[in-house]
């Protein structure tokens, strides 16, 4: 059995067991301040090291926990990661996290869906400051002054508004580091989590090209990206293309296929992120042959990325009711994929709102 087959299986396993447990929040009033960053780590590069030393700096008696998305090892973009989590969050520990703990299946996930078990993870962590990397854009600035006061901010299409004192700040769309705060800020504010004064905005660094850094990997050549990474990141990136371990762009393609060719269209259509339209064009056009012709047929959608991660959902058939299911009793329970040693564990476990377990 391939990596991509035994880690998609053993995620299975992972997420109906989490369906199945009852989330049990804890009273917990540990004075410890704690810095939770959210980052896919894709891999780990400069700009994420430089927001990491820029909120810790902040807040140097802070415990800083990485929340690395987790199960099924697909991206925001719905393609699989370079590297699984448990490779992510060791590389996070070695340039200075204390905590790395998993976060939701976000290749699964619509980003509303996705943005929303975030959120609650971070009123899980029972977290003090949110470090967030924006660009520096003309208008920005005010909303990132009415994140740090506590409005709720809320993205609509080509216009953001302040619900707090229902104005408009902006007509125009967000570039996508931007519009993930704002977007991040609106699910905090709808469950009621307080985030004044929270939020730490780390200018982005210019030089880093997660492009470039993707295709040095597929090259196996980083002359031309070694600035652009901690040395750690290189060194660990070297080894597992070397022992064959990556992921990146890897698929069960035989699973997409028997998702397709034999599903009925009430079954596809039950799928999380499906339409009657998507679900129709799968079903008329079966059967297929390969998965080229799957993504001939799925066509873009509303995003770019649309594509890949209608197939990370065939390749990983879950619907729309087992995800809501998901989703309200997110997380279940914190699962701990690194930390830097047992004393930084005992803190963090006395700190957060729910049981924690460790990542096997």
């Amino acid at each position: 059995m391939s990596l991509t087959k035994d880690i998609l299986g053993r995620d299975g396993e992972l997420f109906f067991n989490d369906l199945n447990i009852t989330s049990k929040s804890l009273d917990n009033n540990s004075e410890t301040k704690l810095i939770a960053d959210f980052t896919e780590y894709n891999p780990l590069h400069n700009g994420h090291f430089h927001c990491m030393k820029v909120a810790k700096s902040q807040v140097p008696d802070a415990l800083f926990v990485a929340i690395v998305p987790g199960l099924f090892e697909r991206s925001g973009r719905g393609i699989p990661y370079i590297l699984p989590r448990e490779i992510r969050a060791k590389l996070a520990i070695s340039v200075g996290a204390d905590v790395v703990v998993e976060g939701p299946p976000m290749g699964i996930m619509g980003s509303g869906q996705y943005s929303l078990s975030l959120a609650k993870m971070f009123k899980a962590l029972n977290t003090d400051y949110i470090p967030r990397g924006y660009k520096e854009v003309p208008n920005f600035d005010l909303i990132m002054d009415r994140i740090s006061e506590g409005h709720w901010i809320a993205p609509k299409p080509y216009k953001i508004i302040d619900k707090t004192v229902d104005e408009v700040l902006l007509r125009d769309k967000l570039e996508e580091d931007n519009y993930v705060i704002a977007s991040f800020s609106n699910s905090l504010s709808k469950i009621n989590f307080d985030y004044k004064n929270k939020f730490i905005f780390v200018k982005r660094i210019e030089g880093v090209s997660g492009t470039l850094i993707r295709q040095s990997i597929v090259e196996n050549n980083f002359d031309k990206v070694k600035d652009m990474m901690p040395d750690k990141t290189i060194e660990v990136l070297k080894h597992e293309i070397a022992n064959d371990n990556l992921i990146y762009n890897v698929r069960d393609e035989e699973a997409i296929l028997n998702t397709v060719n034999t599903f009925d269209f009430d079954n596809l259509l039950s799928l999380n992120m499906f339409n009657e339209r998507l679900a129709n064009t799968i079903f008329n056009n079966a059967p297929f042959d390969n998965v080229d012709e799957v993504q001939k047929v799925i066509g873009r959608g509303f995003s770019t990325h649309f594509g890949e991660r209608i197939l990370s959902i065939l390749e990983i058939p879950i619907s729309k009711k087992v995800i809501s299911e998901y989703i309200e009793n997110y997380p279940a329970k914190i699962r701990v994929l690194d930390y830097k040693n047992s004393e930084v564990l005992e803190k963090f476990r006395k700190k957060v709102n729910n049981e924690i377990e460790l990542f096997h």
